[in-house]
């Protein structure tokens, strides 16, 4: 066994490393084998063909990251499980489809179809996305509709299921646990924070939604304390996602306890980011005496 594998739940990945949802795409085999990450997360999908957010969907920050709000641009289930899963099934890498919906029926829906494929891994629930049903609430906003939710699609699956939390919530341990209590397998933590950005010469906002999710090396902090949080008081594995741009910054979240990282807005600086933020990851191991990667994760000293 390499000392880069890690385990979380069912869930077997030869290393910690893999992009966050929306970040990656079919084009990205053209930079990195992709046979050397840990897990590939496509683009979230829904049920039925979405066009998204009018453009201008996304723009810098001074303080270091980006704002997008792209508005879950999807080709739609059918065409996910005709076109998209065959070409990641020539990969060894374990697949994880994101599941966006506009109802908790169509996440039973939808995650019962890719569930019941052999090509299928595990299933992320992006549970932060709008929830058209609950005046743009999002799902996991709400303690007990994240709990119904996700005990609803238990039901329709046995494949493990990963909320991904929303950090725009008073306690994000609150949400964490309603999703453990209704039998989720592994928690990604977060998903983007809420923004605006002005530009200050035409008074407009520089988004057409005006506000978007907020990612980049800015939020590092913020999602080092959730995740440390959350490991706290649950007993799921999870993957930390936010501002990871290098080695040690994923180390930073293993260490408050996350068990894998994904990586987003590093790979629109440099698209061989993951690559490379496993070989520092593996060279800091190498330079610490550490054979195993289980003795990072958690290991944080608090004095």
């Amino acid at each position: 066994m390499s000392g880069l594998e890690v385990t979380l739940g069912n869930l077997h990945l030869r290393n910690p490393v893999m992009p966050a949802s929306g970040t990656f795409a079919e084009q990205m085999t053209n930079y990195i084998d992709i046979n050397q990450i840990g897990a590939i997360i496509p683009k979230s999908i829904t049920k039925n063909r979405r066009t998204g957010n009018p453009t201008p969907r996304i723009c810098e920050t001074k303080a270091g990251g980006m704002i997008n709000s792209i508005g879950i641009q999807s080709e739609g289930l059918t065409y996910f499980k005709e076109k998209i899963i065959p070409f990641y099934a020539a990969f060894s890498t374990p697949l994880i489809p994101s599941v966006s919906a506009d109802s908790i029926e169509e996440f039973v829906e939808v995650s019962a179809e890719l569930g019941a494929m052999d090509e299928v891994d595990a299933i992320e629930l992006n549970i932060s996305c709008p929830n058209l049903k609950n005046n743009g609430m999002a799902f996991g906003m709400d303690p007990s509709i994240s709990h119904e939710l996700v005990s609803q699609v238990r039901k329709s699956t046995n494949k493990p299921l990963i909320p991904k939390l929303s950090p725009n919530v008073t306690s994000i341990v609150e949400i964490a646990k309603a999703c453990e209590a209704a039998g989720a397998d592994i928690l990604t933590v977060s998903n983007t924070f809420l923004a605006m950005s002005i530009d200050v010469h035409t008074r407009k906002p520089k988004i057409s939604n005006v506000m978007g999710g907020y990612s980049g090396p800015a939020i590092l902090p913020l999602v080092v304390r959730m995740v440390y949080q959350v490991y706290q008081a649950t007993s799921l594995p999870i993957i930390g996602c936010g501002g990871v741009m290098n080695g040690e910054d994923a180390i930073e979240l293993m260490l408050a306890g996350a068990s894998a990282v994904q990586i987003g807005t590093a790979s629109f600086v440099d698209p061989e980011a993951m690559i490379t933020i496993r070989d520092e990851i593996e060279a800091y191991m190498q330079a610490h005496g550490i054979k195993d990667i289980q003795e990072i994760i958690g290991g944080v000293v608090v004095r």
